[in-house]
Formats: C-alpha cells, sequence, structure tokens
C-alpha cells in the first residue's frame, strides 16, 4: 500500500534532548523515554487507499483486416510498421474483370435508360402512318377473308395442281425406268455385239503384231510396211474403241444409265416442292372457308388497332413502371459492380499503424490480409482479483508503471469495468478493469506490461498520525497514542489516549475521534524508568502492540 498524490507536512521532533522533569519522589516515579522515541504532531492531510494489478498494453482500435471477394493480389503498398490515414490503400487485387463488369453495367444503364426515354416520347407522325396502314391492311384481310375466294381462283389453283402433279409422275416414271434396268432380248442382242467387237478386236491386233515383225525384201519394200503398220494400227485402234463402246452399253443396260438415274431425280426433286405449294394453295381455296380464317384475321386486325390507339394515348402506366423498374435494376447492377470494384482495394478503416502484413503481389488474397492499430486509442486491460474488485469503480484514478520505463509514473483512469470474469482455468478469479492512459511522452507499444496501483478509496482534510504512533489492544479491539503534554512549568508527560481510527495505509491513519490537530504522540514504545532506592519496583505492564505495518 502507499499514498498517491498525497503530500503530508509532518514534524518530526527528536528525542536528542529529554524534557526537563520535575525533582523528588514525583520525579522518580515519572515515566521517562528511552533515547531511541520520537514524537510527532497530529496534522491535516490527505489519505488513499490503493489495490495493485498487472496488465498489458492494449489499442481500443485493432483490425484484422480482409477483403469480401478472393481474387489474385496485383499489388501491396503497405510493410510492417507503416503508419496509414483513413481510406489510405493498403493492397489491391487484379481488377481487369471487374473494370469490364462495370463497363457492360454502364453500357446496360445507359440502353435501359434510352428505352425509357423512348417509351416516354409521344409518337412521331410517322409511326402513327405505319400503324394505321397496319390496321387497314388488317381490316381488308378481314374483308377478303369474309368473302372467300373466287370461282376463278379455284379453277386456277386446281389446274396449277393437277399439271404439276402430271410433270412429277412423268420424272418419276423417267426415273423408274432408268433403275428398272433393259429387257432380255436388249441384253443378247448386246452380248452378241459386245462378243463380235471382241474378235475383232484381237485380229486387228494380231495383224498389227505380225506387220510388226516383218521385214522388207523383194518386192515389200521398207516403205510399203511403214504404210501397212500404220493402217493395221489405226484399225486396231478402231476395233478396241468399239469393244469399249459395246462394253459400256452390255454395263448399262445390266446396271442402268447413272447420268440417265441422276437427271431424272433432279427432276423429281424439283418438282416435289412446286406440287406441295400447289396442294396448299388449293386446300387454302377449298378448305380455308370463312368460318375458319375469321378468328386469325380479326385477332390481327384487333391487333393493329390496339396498336394504333397505344400510339394515340401513348404507353399504358404497367408499361412505365416495368420501364422504369428495369432502369432501377441496371442502376442496382451497376452499383452492385462499382461496389464490388472499390472492394477490391483493401484500405484503411482508420488513423494507425500497420502490425502485420500477411500477403505478397501475386498471391491469392485469402482470410485476414493487413492487421493495424490505432497509437492514439491505447489502454491499459489490468488483470484485478476479485477481493479488489468491489472497490473499483469508474471513473477512478490511477497511476501506472511499465516494465520498459519503471521510474516513471503514467496516470491514468478506470474507464471501464468487465462484468464477467476473465475464462481461464486458474483458481484466482479477476475482472478485466480498462484503463485510459494520460498524456505522457513516452514512445507506448501495444503487448507491453503495465503495473498499476487503482485507488480505492480517499479522503481529504482529515487529521492523520503516523501508524507508529498508534497501539492496537487486539483483545479489546481499541487503539490508543500516547499524547504528551506540558504542565505550567515545562514538565513534559504522556496520557494514553484511546482514539478511533478509519482510513489507513502503509504508512498513516486517519484519526476521527480522540485527537486534535497539532496534539503531539510518542513514537516507539513508552518505556518507565525508575529509581529503586527507595523501595519502588517497576509496575506491571500490560498487553498492548503498537500499531505499525501495512
Amino acid at each position: 500500500m502507499w499514498i498517491g498524490g498525497i503530500v503530508l507536512l509532518l514534524i518530526m521532533v527528536a528525542a536528542a534532548a529529554l524534557p526537563r522533569l520535575a525533582s523528588g519522589a514525583a520525579a522518580r516515579q515519572q515515566e521517562t523515554l528511552v533515547d531511541d522515541s520520537e514524537t510527532v504532531t497530529a496534522v491535516i492531510g490527505d489519505l488513499s487507499a490503493n489495490a495493485t494489478a498487472s496488465g498489458k498494453v492494449q489499442a481500443q482500435r485493432a483490425a484484422q483486416l480482409a477483403l469480401a471477394q478472393s481474387g489474385t493480389v496485383a499489388e501491396v503498398f503497405v510493410q510492417v510498421g507503416d503508419a496509414v490515414t483513413t481510406d489510405d490503400p493498403l493492397l489491391k487485387l487484379d481488377t481487369a474483370a471487374l473494370e469490364r463488369a462495370v463497363l457492360n453495367a454502364e453500357q446496360s444503364l445507359v440502353i435501359q435508360e434510352a428505352n425509357l426515354a423512348a417509351l416516354r416520347e409521344p409518337a412521331s407522325a410517322a409511326d402513327l402512318a405505319a400503324a394505321e396502314a397496319n390496321a387497314a391492311s388488317a381490316e381488308v384481310a378481314l374483308s377478303e377473308a369474309l368473302a372467300g375466294p373466287s370461282e376463278n381462283e379455284i379453277a386456277q389453283a386446281e389446274a396449277n395442281l393437277r399439271a404439276a402433279e402430271a410433270e412429277i409422275a412423268a420424272a418419276a416414271a423417267q426415273l423408274s425406268s432408268a433403275r428398272s434396268g433393259a429387257s432380255e432380248a436388249e441384253l443378247q442382242a448386246a452380248q452378241i455385239q459386245l462378243n463380235l467387237a471382241q474378235t475383232a478386236a484381237t485380229q486387228a491386233a494380231e495383224q498389227h503384231s505380225g506387220i510388226l515383225v516383218t521385214e522388207a525384201e523383194g518386192f515389200l519394200t521398207a516403205e510399203m510396211l511403214s504404210d501397212m503398220e500404220f493402217a493395221a494400227r489405226t484399225q486396231a485402234l478402231q476395233a478396241n474403241a468399239n469393244l469399249a463402246a459395246a462394253q459400256e452399253t452390255v454395263n448399262q443396260l445390266l446396271n442402268g444409265d447413272s447420268s440417265s438415274i441422276a437427271t431424272a431425280s433432279a427432276q423429281v426433286a424439283l418438282a416435289a416442292p412446286a406440287v406441295m405449294q400447289l396442294r396448299r394453295i388449293w386446300t387454302c381455296c377449298y378448305l380455308a372457308l370463312p368460318q375458319h380464317r375469321l378468328p386469325r384475321r380479326r385477332a390481327t386486325l384487333a391487333q393493329a388497332q390496339a396498336n394504333v390507339d397505344q400510339l394515340r394515348r401513348g404507353p399504358a402506366e404497367s408499361q412505365l413502371v416495368q420501364m422504369e423498374t428495369a432502369v432501377e435494376q441496371a442502376r442496382i447492377a451497376l452499383q452492385r459492380a462499382q461496389n464490388n470494384l472499390a472492394e477490391a482495394t483493401l484500405t484503411a478503416p482508420f488513423a494507425g499503424t500497420v502490425t502485420a502484413v500477411h500477403v505478397h503481389a501475386g498471391e491469392e488474397a485469402n482470410g485476414i490480409l493487413v492487421e493495424m492499430v490505432d497509437p492514439a486509442s491505447l489502454e491499459v486491460v489490468l488483470d484485478v482479483d476479485e477481493v479488489d474488485i468491489g472497490k473499483i469503480n469508474e471513473g477512478q484514478p490511477a497511476t501506472l508503471t511499465l516494465e520498459s520505463w519503471p521510474d516513471v509514473e503514467i496516470t491514468a483512469e478506470v474507464v471501464s469495468i468487465a462484468p464477467t470474469t476473465t475464462q481461464d482455468n486458474s483458481a484466482v478469479v479477476s475482472y478485466q478493469v480498462y484503463l485510459r492512459l494520460g498524456e505522457n511522452d513516452l514512445p507506448v507499444l501495444v503487448g507491453m506490461t503495465a503495473n498499476a496501483n487503482l485507488i480505492t478509496d480517499e479522503v481529504k482534510d482529515v487529521l492523520l498520525v503516523p501508524n507508529g504512533a498508534i497501539t492496537a489492544n487486539r483483545e479489546k479491539g481499541t487503539f490508543t497514542v500516547n499524547r504528551m503534554t506540558t504542565d505550567a512549568e515545562g514538565v513534559a508527560s504522556f496520557e494514553e489516549v484511546e482514539v478511533t481510527i478509519g482510513l489507513r495505509d502503509g504508512r498513516f491513519t486517519q484519526i476521527t475521534s480522540g485527537l486534535n490537530e497539532g496534539d503531539e504522540l510518542l513514537v516507539g514504545t513508552l518505556t518507565p524508568r525508575f529509581q529503586f532506592g527507595n523501595g519502588d519496583g517497576p509496575p506491571e505492564g500490560g498487553g498492548g502492540g503498537p500499531f505499525g505495518g501495512g
């Protein structure tokens, strides 16, 4: 225990010269003091009681920062120890995709706003004229549907259909004929021609070969042999050509003429769509009677007339609401895209100091990325024993020292007390008490150890005496002091006086009754000194003790 911020003026009088004692028998019986005794004076002063506790320096404002979205870190702007201000960028993700999303959202908003503006614009004369023309055309179509097709239209449609059917039938017959092949007689005749051609080709080849080995002699000159060889070769070539033609004829009769089949197939393919179209027209002319065509024609006319009416009166309220909603949705989408882009940059939520950076450029941003504290918001968090917590209140003053500077006292104030105990495995029950640091010039850091003295009680302008001047009777529970008095002749004596005490610390005690300011008191043991020559003996003593210590 100690006295915090209290100055007491104590008059300490050394007992170097003892008071003058009376002479005679009275003097021999007077109590006197031993040489180590001293006197003090009861004074008016201030007194306080304290509780001690230790804790750590923490920051009221500390942040572990993360991004709302993941991505690749493009750049880190800070490092540990950097001082930052509010909204300073700490790191940034790769934002190429986010920037494209913002651009797309901006374009969508422009389109929706343009659609809304166009809807609010009154119809132009050209638009109204076009709508009226469509309505008139629909009305004519309805009238024609009511009248039905004429006899000439029906006859012409039937004639066209019959002609197309005949054309496709002829093409189909030709295709069938080409695919069916030749008769037996045609095949036999062609085979005979093929055999004759084969024989002729063989003979021509042999004749040509014989001429080639013949030598000129006698009347058969070389010139004559040359002419004969040319004629034989020409005849052999012609025979081979005839043989090839005969073979082709047989092949066509056996397999059909591929060119004829292709031509006939093309004719059928071309004729088929025309027949289908003419059949639709024919069906329309006969089956599309007024009762079948009228509903569609009437619906077309009604829609055309509704378009004209809408252009004349402007958009309906529901259309405006729908388009305005679309614009608002586009605006929200743009805001969301812009927010996503902004959230790709991690910024400082307050001014402070960076204490940790957990990511580098090129890495994926996940979890806690940057940590920081506000050095201006430092506080001390104490663990106060439950024995003392009842004496602690918000607003109480305190003093503390830091392990780094044990000789420097810092003023502080209790700002809050935790409503629940500290959760740990210790058997000691303690509560966290938060102190606000007073002004100081020390470079205080988060995590430093602090030792605090909490002023639990305080009295001002009260009567104080040193603890050593008070004797406690443990059996009776009373307290006494030895008050010095001086008679008219200047003879000093001491009187035992019972007092009532109040607040007490390690050195001084408050006296609430029994003494007055200025009373001189004995500090130490009152030891009687006797002259034994006259049969006097020491008096019997009884059991009190000094009220010392703390």
